[in-house]
This record gives structure tokens, sequence and C-alpha cells, in this order.
């Protein structure tokens, strides 16, 4: 993958060639050992640390990188066309650093901050539970304050969490109040006594960082972990959903460019009927339709970056961002399997394993049903 990028600034541009080649030594060698025996990469995220890559989209002061939105996210879109599970678990530990750096307060953010963008420690989500999806209002794991006041007692069960078990914070959303407004963020610790998790899931894709569910059995949080007020944390959770299907899309798109390129390579190895298979019409408009679906997803979401990097509403460009970059990977994932033929379908070529990675991403961060639901109900009057 070598994509011509428009970026901003000679920084953004070192950025990009500094990503390439962390990715092309650390990803791209380990991938398939990793996702075919489903092994956890150790170490790897201190590596992306150490190179400044889990921070990008945060200030300087508290050890991030400073960067504009458009250019982090197509720093994970480089890592998402080496290894799509790395670039996810990347853009859910940016997702989970959003509610300290946006809504904690200085004191919370000088203590905890530095150590998350420097990649010291790695992020989860925890908002979904079992029966809560889609709909988040409908959470029952409940926080409640000690007699003491000084901390408050998790009890219930969370699930769908990236990192489950690998990471040293979660952003955990639990109940303290009745109704929609009675759910409240914090700033979980990693390992605390009263939490455990379930068997890693077993997933049709991105095998290398474990989904798990958590179990909350009355583990005790300092009450200085809430961040925001009691009661915010709908709006806590809704507004960090904005820029993590931002990075969905990127990831999507990066896996769509992966696959394309497989595509190409083989297209333009394999001969039939004394022709590059490339040079049949048919194939050759598919790989056409395929080039414009990735072009097509990329300039979705940086507009939506770039709306966000002005300081202008992007909601919906964010929900439409995610729509068609995860629907453009589905079906160029699918087309690249076709382009193959038989050798697609096997594990011997990668495309296989993208097709598979491509399914979820249409479904995290909001389902597409859901962004169309956002869209629409922006476009009512």
């Amino acid at each position: 993958m070598d994509v011509d990028r428009l970026l901003p600034t000679p920084e953004a541009a070192d950025l990009i060639a500094l990503t390439r080649e962390i990715a092309d030594k650390e990803l791209s060698p380990r991938v398939d050992e990793h996702e075919a025996a489903e092994t956890y990469p150790e170490g790897l995220f201190a590596t992306l640390g150490e190179a400044g890559l889990l921070g990008l989209a945060y200030p300087e002061e508290f050890g991030g990188g400073g960067q504009p939105y458009e250019v982090y996210l197509q720093v994970l879109e480089e890592l998402a066309a080496r290894w799509a599970a790395v670039a996810v678990a990347t853009s859910v530990h940016t997702l989970a650093c959003h509610p300290l750096h946006s809504f904690g307060t200085p004191e919370q953010k000088e203590r905890w901050l530095p150590a998350m963008l420097e990649g010291e420690l790695v992020g989860g989500y925890s908002l979904s539970e079992p029966q809560a999806g889609s709909d988040a209002a409908a959470l029952s794991c409940k926080a409640e304050r000690t007699e003491a006041g000084d901390a408050y007692r998790i009890t219930g069960n969370k699930a769908w969490i990236t990192h489950g078990g690998k990471a040293g914070f979660y952003a955990l959303f639990a109940r303290t109040a009745p109704g929609g407004h009675g759910i409240s963020c914090f700033l979980a610790p990693g390992a605390v006594d009263g939490l455990s998790f379930g068997k890693p899931e077993r997933k049709m894709g991105l095998q290398a960082v474990p989904t798990t569910s958590a179990h909350w059995d009355g583990a005790l949080i300092d009450a200085d972990r809430r961040i925001g007020e009691e009661g915010q944390g709908l709006q806590i959770a809704f507004s960090a959903l904005d820029c993590g299907r931002l990075g969905i899309a990127a990831c999507a798109t990066g896996l769509a460019q992966a696959a394309l390129d497989a595509a190409v390579e083989y297209a333009n190895e394999r001969t039939t009927f004394g022709r590059k298979i490339v040079d049949h019409q048919g194939l050759g408009f598919l790989l056409a339709d395929m080039a414009a679906a990735v072009d097509s997803a990329r300039a979705t979401y940086l507009d939506a970056a770039r709306r966000r990097d002005l300081g202008r509403p992007f909601s919906r460009q964010a929900s439409a961002a995610k729509l068609v970059a995860t629907d453009a990977a589905m079906k160029v994932t699918t087309d690249a399997v076709q382009v193959l033929g038989g050798y697609g379908y096997t594990r011997d070529f990668p495309v296989e394993r993208y097709m598979r990675e491509a399914k979820i991403m249409q479904i995290f961060e909001g389902t597409n049903q859901i962004q169309r639901l956002v869209i629409s109900r922006s476009l009512a009057r």
C-alpha cells in the first residue's frame, strides 16, 4: 500500500512515512501468525506507544501528538491496511481517552492522561451490555455510592469490550440513578478486586485482540475516578462515539485498500487466454469499481474529520463516513475474493481474512442501521 496522500504539513507527511515503516516492520510480519493462532501480540502496543502513535489526536501538553484528526485517521488507515485488529484496538484506545480529555477536571487529566496518551496504559471502552447494545439508555450495570461517599460500588455485566482483560484502563459507563439521565462515566482501572472477564469471544475475524465480557461483583472505584457529573454519562458516550465512528471508517478504508492492492497485484500476474486477467474488461471494470469505492470511502471520512478539525458540527458526517466506508469495505473485500477465484477462498491468500474482518465493521460503533437512523433524523425538519 502506497496511497498518494494529500497531507496538510511536511510534519504530517513524515508521520505517515514513520507509520508505514513501523507497520511494515512490526505488523506485516506478525499478522498471519497471530490471527491464525488467535494469540495476543504482547508488547506491540507498547511499541506503538513509544513511537507516539497512540495519542496522536490529543494535545502535546499531556503527551499526545497534537495532530489534526484528518492526520490521525490516515495513520489509522495505514495500520489497518497491515493489521485490522491492531488498528481497531488503536481506535478504541483513542475513543477510551476521549471522556477524560474532554470532560475530566484539570487535576484528573494531569494525573492520568499522560500515561494513557504515551501508551503506558492501553484503554478499552465499556459501554455495551448483553441486553443493551444500540440502546445505550437501557444499561443496567450499577454504580452505587458507598456510605462514606469516597467510592462507587460497581455491580453488573458489560459486553463486547475490545482489549478486555488486557487493557490498563476502561472508560466505563454505569447507572447511578433511574432513567436515561441516570448514567455516569468512570475511568476504571484495568485490574481491581471484584472485576473479572469472560473468555474471549469466538469471533469471525480480528482474532488477535480479545473481545470479552466483564463481570463487576461489587468492585470499588474511587469517587475521584468519575468523569463529569453524575448523569452525564450518555452525553459523554455519544460525543465519544462520533469520533469512534470516524476511527472505524478509517480502519475500514485501510482494510479495503489492502484488499484492492491484493486483487490488483493478482490480476496483473495471473493470465488467461494469453492475457493478464486485468486486461479482460469484465474484471478490469470490477477493479475500477473497487478503486472508486475505496477513494469514496477515504474522501468521506476525511470530509468529516476536517469538519471536526475546524470545530464545525460533524455528527451526521461521522455517521455517513462510518456507513459508506464499512459498506465499501464489505463490498471490496468480497470482490477481492472473487478476483482471486478459488485461491481467494483459501487461507493461503489474505483476502479471505479481509472479507471476514470487514463484516464486523458494519456492526460495531453503532450498526449501519443506526447510522442511517442518525442521518435520517438530521434531515427531518
